[in-house]
This record gives C-alpha cells, structure tokens and sequence, in this order.
C-alpha cells in the first residue's frame, strides 16, 4: 500500500496533520494503536480537568462559612466518573474521533507501527510505503520506575486513575510532578486518604522552589501527606493494600498506588534506527522545520519539548506547513507555557531563575504574593499564590503565575516573553484594576 505521507500516532498533533495533508488532497495514512485522538481526550487533559473541575467545585463549597453564609459539601465520585465516561470518552470509544479523521479523507490503519526502512512502515505485518515521507507523532507512555517488587503489583497509572468508578479509601502517589500533584488532590478533596512520595527534595521540581514551597503548604492544609526526598526501594501488594517501602523512612501503607514518575518515548519499539536516528535516545532530535532525516518529520512528546498538547499542535502546524511548502517560521521554544492545575494553579513561562542564571545571564527577579493584592484580599478564601519575574539583560526573559486563576494571568506574561518585551515597556503598561494580573505591576515596580 503506497501513500504520500504516513503519520505515525493520531494523537491532538498526529491527528491534526493527517487530516489537515489528506484535505490539502495528499494521500495519508495514519496509523494507530490505541485510541484516535491520543491522550488527551481520553486520560489527559480532558477527563482530568473535569476531575479537578469537580474536586475544586466541592472545595469552593467549603469556603462559604464566613464569606457567604453556611455550606454542606457531599462529594459523589459516581457524579464524574459519569461525566467522564459519558461526555469525556464515549466510554473510551473513538468512532467518533475516526469518523472525523478519515472523513478529511485520511486512510486509518490500526495497529503498532515500526518503521522498517526509509520511506516504509510495517503495522502487524502490513508493509506501507510513503512516498514523501514519515511523520512521527506517537506519544509517550508512563514511566514505570524500576522498584523492586512494583511490576508484580496491580498499581495504577493515570489511566487506571481517571477510568476509576470508585475514589479509594487511601492512595499512595509516587511521584510529585504535575500529574501526581493535581490527581492527588482530586482524590483528597472527595475523601481520600493521600500521601504523595517524592523522591527529590521539593514538590513540583521543574518549577520555581517558591512554586513548590506554596503547594506543598497548600496540600498539608488540606491534609495530603507529603514526602520529599523519599525514594522509593521496595512495593509490595497483599490482595487488599500497597505498602510502599521508601529510603531513610517509615513505610508508607494504603489501598491504591498511583506510579506517576513521568513519561518516556521507546524509540527502539518505534524502530528510527531504520532511517538513521538514534533508537537509545530519549527523544528525536529535529531542526526548526521539525525534520529528523530525509523524509522524516517528528513533533509532539517524542522531540522532548514538552509533553503537551499545545506543543503537539504548534509543531503539527509546522509540520504541514513544510510538507506542503508553505511560508512558515522555524520552532521557538524559548516561551513555553505549561501549567499544573493543582488549586493553586501553578503556570510558568520561559526560563526560572536558575536557568537563567546557569546561562551566565544578568538576572534581576521579582516576587509579589497575592494575597497582598487588593484583588487578593477581596478574594480571600484561596487566595494563595504569587507572580515571579525573571528579567535578563533588561529583558523578561521567565514568569511564574501562582494563584486562583494562575494559567489565565500567565498568558500576558507568555505573550510578554515570546516578544521578548523590554521591562521598561512593560512598566508603562495600564493594568485594569481590581485584577489578579495587577499582580505583575506590582512585581515589575521591584525589578
């Protein structure tokens, strides 16, 4: 079977360049293993917001004695799961998303791919040869970490923590990234017994320590135990409970175990040897046009970005604007948005501080809380969080938003470093009043 071109993953950007070369009128084939539509639809980014959505409606409840009069929460997991399983996911069913795909007139091909030499993809034994090349879009998986006893366990990856029917009891969560940190509080704030194991020394390690300082605060408030620089050495199962046995600490015990420690790309599954990369890698290396080898384009998790759906769609557009050899501006990644939507949403753009200063950059930062913000104080309840900037060489060069709404005030900050706006413009900006982004005023008077 002979294409133009063959996507490998239909995940948010493998799905949006399929369809968007096969309307362009190229013979496509896209070909995939799991659901179409990856992830994010069916255990990322949407059934995971309805979860924090829910968890956070319930909280929002609890913080009406003393503001608004008197509240009783009772929390109904039955109510998301539904709601997930219903609106979300069609119960894990993608004919919808397939229909939607091969109705721009791409060709879907079930099955797991291996490229098998330039130009040629084998799916469980079917040979498909592309004429003008490959694309690569295949995802990332959960990285199971090698602990003695953990495989021989029925422990949970997000997956198995978004399909659940039923909030456990108690719940281990190894690892204290953004997945870790925001499943674990949804299941605290519906009853759930959480501790969160981190084996590094601070929550949310990627991020600014004063990020992981506010959240770590946040969650032993509400109760989550927390557990940094505890590494994990041994887990074993009964038939009714997890314990997890951990350096330099007592064991930890409860009903589920919930392994987020990350994701990971196996390139030699994927088989890149065949067109010349390198299958020990941890992510596929490309120019600005998103090219790995002649005839082969690559983006989403696999080019080690960032795991996120924007950044899957960014590429993807470049992606399809080269093969169809339209204008188009080569990557930029000094301006990357992501945001951990734990309550307090955690959101952060371009460099931290310690990046910028480990590029010898001249660094001059700036902190300002929110709840010493007229908006702040009006909020009240819940209003924790701050904005740090990190200025280099006059310029905003990183930002962190922390608060009620942390991912929407970052979008001026990103647009702030994507342009690369001198501080002093910034300065003489209007900032409407009474709002959190009047935060970043506030912080930019200190730079």
């Amino acid at each position: 079977m002979e294409f133009d071109i063959i996507v490998l993953g239909t995940g948010p950007g493998g799905e949006d360049a399929a369809g968007r070369l096969a309307e362009a009128g190229l013979q496509v084939a896209a070909v995939e293993a799991a659901l179409v539509g990856g992830e994010c639809p069916y255990w990322g980014c949407i059934p995971s917001k309805m979860m924090i959505r829910a968890a956070d409606l319930l909280t929002e409840g609890r913080r009406v004695p003393g503001l608004a009069g008197d509240s009783t929460v009772s929390p109904d997991w039955a109510q998301v799961a539904e709601r997930i399983r219903k609106e979300a996911t069609d119960g894990w069913n993608d004919q919808v998303a397939a229909d939607r795909l091969t109705g721009k007139g791409a060709r879907l091909v079930r099955g797991a791919a291996k490229i098998t030499g330039p130009g040629e993809v084998t799916v469980d034994g079917q040979v498909l040869r592309a004429r003008r090349g490959i694309v690569v879009a295949t995802g990332s998986q959960p990285a199971v970490p090698p602990i003695e006893g953990l495989r021989e366990t029925p422990y949970w990856t997000n997956h198995h923590a978004i399909e659940t029917e039923k909030a456990p009891e108690s719940l281990i969560v190894l690892g204290g990234g953004a997945i870790g940190a925001e499943l674990g509080q949804v299941f605290s704030r519906f009853g759930t017994a959480v501790t969160v194991v981190e084996g590094t020394n601070r929550l949310l390690p990627l991020e600014e320590p004063e990020a992981s300082a506010l959240i770590t605060e946040v969650f032993e408030a509400e109760g989550i135990q927390v557990r940094t620089g505890a590494r994990a050495r041994r887990v074993s199962h009964d038939g009714s409970a997890f314990t997890l046995e951990v350096e330099d600490g007592p064991a930890v015990r409860a009903e589920r175990l919930l392994v987020a420690t990350g994701r990971r790309s196996d390139l030699r599954a994927l088989g890149v040897g065949a067109v010349g990369l390198d299958e020990s890698a941890r992510s596929i290396e490309t120019d600005g046009r998103m090219r790995a080898a002649e005839g082969v384009w690559a983006l989403g998790d696999v080019t080690g970005k960032g795991a996120f759906t924007h950044m899957s769609m960014y590429q993807a557009d470049i992606v399809v604007r080269d093969i169809l050899g339209e204008p188009v501006h080569d990557a930029e990644y000094h301006a990357v948005p992501r945001v951990t939507f734990t309550d307090p949403e955690i959101g952060s753009v371009g460099l931290s501080e310690a990046q910028a200063r480990e590029q010898g950059l001249e660094v001059r930062t700036a902190l300002t809380r929110i709840p010493d913000s007229t908006r702040g104080w009006i909020h009240r309840a819940g209003n924790e969080g701050f904005v740090k900037l990190v200025a280099a060489d006059g310029v905003l060069a990183g930002a962190t938003s922390a608060g009620p709404v942390g991912g929407e005030v970052l979008s001026m900050l990103t647009l702030a470093v994507h342009a690369r706006i001198p501080v002093r413009r910034l300065r003489e900006m209007i900032y409407a009043y009474p709002t959190f982004h009047r935060a970043v005023e506030a912080a930019l008077k200190e730079l």
